[in-house]
């Protein structure tokens, strides 16, 4: 199935990297999302947006869930 968002949509290769390397590394290849860091245990809005990438991080800030736009 296509994706109606526009760009990269997931990084699967930013699991195990520290969560602010992430947002950067995640805006840079699509420079259409923003990403944001979401600590472990946090909850979220569940409405889906093709802007928005949810950067799940530890306690040790890094990245545990493939971050996918959402």
């Amino acid at each position: 199935m296509a994706s109606i968002c526009q760009g990269k949509s997931s990084w699967p290769e930013l699991l195990g990297v520290d969560g602010k390397c992430a947002v950067a590394t995640i805006e840079r290849e699509n420079p259409l999302v923003e990403a944001i860091i979401v600590p472990e245990g946090s909850s979220i809005i569940e409405n889906f947006r093709c802007d928005r990438v949810w950067v799940w991080v530890d306690k040790d800030g890094i990245v545990y869930i493939v971050p996918v736009i959402g």
